[in-house]
């Protein structure tokens, strides 16, 4: 289990560690994720985005069918 910023989707096994942190989710569900909803300081980190529903993440284990941005 682990948490996820409701702001850009960034996740971390502690709450104090985002900024503005959700529920405990599962990481393999952690699609949902839009470039919009990305927090403008993170959007450098993002280098994934998942073929199936274009969520956005900066680890391709956070999504269902992660593909490498370029």
């Amino acid at each position: 289990m682990t948490y996820t910023c409701q702001n850009c989707g960034v996740t971390a096994k502690e709450r104090s560690k985002l900024c503005n942190p959700a529920n405990e989710i599962e990481l393999e569900n952690a699609c949902a994720v839009t470039a919009e909803k990305v927090c403008s300081e993170k959007i450098d980190e993002i280098k994934f985005s998942c073929d199936a529903c274009g969520s956005v993440s900066a680890s391709s284990d956070n999504l269902c069918v992660p593909i490498e941005i370029r």
